[in-house]
């Protein structure tokens, strides 16, 4: 192999020593087309292949940005369910303080449970739905009565039978309305 070099480098050095024009000012016009042609196609190859490339990171980016969006959304979902099963125990400790004994140290114990519950709740961005002199709206509310009503106008929402609750935009759990006709 380094013969084959060598001999090379000969070539070139006996064809610049013997005064000669080197190929490139000696080709014909049709040589230095084609070599032209060849280096345009070149140079559209890579900008095909560049413009590629860039489609493909940018179906890539868009790719990440579409999955740790529905990660995201998935971890939400997972802890609205979690937090939804906790509802219930929450009702319970309402149903309890609602009815215990005005001396009662025991209720007080049970009243700090309950607002520590209803803390955690609120820092994992749980909201209770505003419901009582609201309009009743199907998407917030579950409307289990109706009742004639002096004091509220049709389709307005009387009591709150059961509380809902938000989880950022996403409802938990309807609230359980009476609804005045």
């Amino acid at each position: 192999m380094p013969d084959k070099k060598n001999k090379f480098d000969e070539q070139v050095q006996d064809a610049n020593n013997s005064g000669e024009p080197l190929m490139s000012e000696t080709a014909p016009d049709s040589e230095l087309d084609t070599l032209n042609s060849q280096l345009s196609d070149a140079q559209a190859k890579v900008q095909e292949y560049l413009d590629a490339l860039q489609r493909e990171r940018a179906d890539f980016t868009n790719y990440r940005r579409r999955t740790e969006q529905e990660n995201a959304l998935v971890g939400r979902m997972a802890a609205g369910t979690t937090i939804k099963k906790f509802l219930t125990g929450i009702d319970d400790l309402e149903r309890a303080l609602a009815h215990r004994p005005a001396d009662d140290v025991w209720g007080e114990g049970i009243e700090l449970v309950y607002r520590k519950f209803l803390a955690i709740l609120e820092a994992e961005g749980v909201t209770r739905i505003q419901a009582e002199g609201q309009p009743f709206n199907p998407q917030l509310h579950e409307a289990i009565m109706q009742e004639p009503s002096d004091k509220f106008g049709s389709g307005t929402v009387i009591a709150v039978l059961q509380q809902g609750y938000l989880h950022g935009e996403r409802v938990l759990r309807p609230a359980l309305v009476k609804v005045a006709e």
